[in-house]
């Protein structure tokens, strides 16, 4: 999996009007958990923008004052009308624990139900597993080559080394569905005989 470097500075105050005065600096506050203590620190909020806004997911290797630990973002908040970073949560990675994360679904091939006039539906972009930081993969390659008309691949259709899907068995990842230009094609067809 992609990591990405970033660095960090401790915060001596925690509290409202602290956090508010580091986001007029364009700091974002944060918090790392998962390890022995809390460590609570400032972010700068370019730093970021190129692991919050995409849907790779990225192992973070933070440095915090000369600490260096290896993480995952858990959880972002951001203000409800200027959707400005408020805050952001770093769980600590060990080797030893599994960890659940949501992987993208990266689809792969053509759909001969494409190819006749059926209509592509990915209901899910995401599939939550869990497993150990090292087991973990960039994207998850669902294959569309065998994909006709009216058929679908589940989750329980996906087969993972070292890694197990949280998500639901019967939870459809992508279909094929029938088009309203193939429907009618259909009737017309039947009209005909």
């Amino acid at each position: 999996m992609k990591s990405f470097a970033i660095s960090g500075s401790p915060r001596e105050n925690v509290g409202k009007r602290d956090a508010k005065e580091l986001r007029y600096q364009s700091q974002v506050p944060a918090v790392l958990y998962g390890g022995e203590t809390q460590t609570h620190f400032s972010v700068s909020a370019a730093d970021l923008k190129a692991v919050v806004y995409t849907p790779v997911v990225h192992f973070i290797d933070l440095d915090i004052a000369g600490t260096k630990t290896q993480a995952i973002i858990k959880d972002i908040q951001f203000h409800p009308l200027t959707e400005q970073l408020l805050h952001v949560d770093f769980l600590q990675l060990d080797e030893n624990k599994p960890i659940a994360i949501e992987i993208p679904v990266k689809l792969t091939g053509t759909s001969p139900g494409v190819k006749v006039g059926g209509k592509l539906v990915q209901k899910l972009r995401k599939l939550r597993v869990k497993g150990l930081p090292k087991d973990h993969l960039d994207n998850i390659e669902v294959s569309i080559e065998e994909l006709e008309v009216g058929k679908s691949v589940r989750v329980r259709d996906i087969k993972l080394d070292n890694l197990v899907i949280t998500n639901a068995q019967e939870d459809t990842i992508v279909s094929v569905t029938t088009s309203r230009a193939l429907r009618q094609a259909e009737q017309e067809a039947a009209k005909g005989k």
